[in-house]
């Protein structure tokens, strides 16, 4: 059996175990399992540790930054909840999910994924008795992914945020989320429009009539996806008003689903996500369940060291991950 919540010894050195989170580590020592049934069921071993030490950091009841240093084991806790929050602000109106296949994470800094190449790809031929099956050939790329370091320096010495709530810090913590965020947006953009370094740069058509977007552009930009889906747009704010005033999405259905939510229908069927990291006058178009894998290194990453001894000046607060096209047809741009 485990030990209890409330015995658990905390210490800095727990941020260290190779492999493992913060929260993995304290799970090893108290299993939630051993809490089903009690009123503890439902929390991870972080959040019941800080049941342990009545911290509270949400509501308009959250405590003071402060009451995270009151012991030499609380202090531990600091580090963690800063990354909670900031992958809380990562995570709103975070728009990744739309655009990856898949999310890979791995243990190191070196990464190559894979390439499926079928042959007569968009031919479905029938195989005679005895004739060779179709194949399709799976190999690893030739160039390594490309991994970037994101994040913000969070500058506030341990006087000067002390006496503020915890529940307000937060707001700040998640704001820094969300500028990551938009860094790793920018570079799943950057991949999609340029490649992975294999070579492998969208492919761009262009509107029938320079500047003016149409139905018909929309309609052959779709039907160049076959055999796969045009199911997400990604559409700049120059761009996104030509296509939102396209007679075809002013229909009743469109329009109330539009003003009653905020979500964007396409005549088509895909969805269309506004982002300011798509280059001015184009519009990408992909198929999300084939099109970009996402591979990061480890999770949001703080200086755990100066946060936990109170030299809170300086502190890194980072992410390290890239982008890797898997099947290189299955997203397009289209120049408006």
């Amino acid at each position: 059996m485990a030990q209890r919540f409330d015995n658990v010894k905390l210490e800095k050195g727990m941020y260290h175990e190779a492999g493992k989170s913060f929260t993995q580590v304290l799970e090893k020592l108290d299993p939630s399992e051993q809490y089903r049934g009690t009123a503890l069921e439902g929390l991870d071993a972080y959040q019941r540790q800080l049941k342990r030490f009545d911290i509270r950091v949400k509501g308009a009841g959250s405590d003071l930054v402060d009451k995270f240093f009151s012991t030499a084991q609380s202090a531990v806790l600091f580090p963690e909840y800063i990354a909670r929050a900031v992958k809380v602000g990562m995570e709103e109106a975070n728009i990744l999910p739309d655009i990856t296949a898949t999310e890979t994470l791995i243990q190191g800094m070196d990464y190559r994924s894979i390439t499926s190449v079928p042959q007569d790809e968009k031919a479905l031929k029938q195989v005679a008795e005895g004739a060779a099956i179709p194949q399709t050939t799976v190999r690893t790329r030739d160039a390594l992914v490309k991994l970037h370091k994101r994040g913000r320096m969070l500058v506030a010495s341990y006087e000067a945020i002390r006496f503020q709530k915890l529940d307000l810090f937060s707001v700040a913590l998640r704001q820094i989320g969300a500028q990551i965020g938009r860094m790793h947006l920018e570079d799943a953009i950057g991949v999609i429009l340029n490649g992975d370094g294999n070579g492998n740069p969208a492919q761009t058509s262009s509107v029938e009539t320079k500047g003016k977007l149409t139905y018909q552009d929309l309609l052959a930009f779709w039907n160049s996806f076959e055999p796969y889906q045009l199911n997400t747009l990604l559409v700049g704010a120059d761009t996104m008003p030509q296509l939102l005033g396209l007679s075809q999405m002013q229909d009743a259905v469109a329009g109330l689903d539009f003003h009653g939510t905020g979500r964007l229908i396409t005549p088509l069927g895909a969805k269309a996500l506004r982002s300011s990291a798509v280059p001015k006058g184009s519009i990408i178009g992909l198929d999300k369940n084939y099109a970009l894998e996402m591979v990061k290194a480890g999770d949001v990453m703080v200086e755990y060291d100066k946060i936990i001894d109170r030299q809170l000046e300086r502190a890194a607060i980072t992410t390290i991950s890239g982008y890797a096209k898997i099947f290189e047809d299955a997203s397009r741009v289209l120049t408006v």
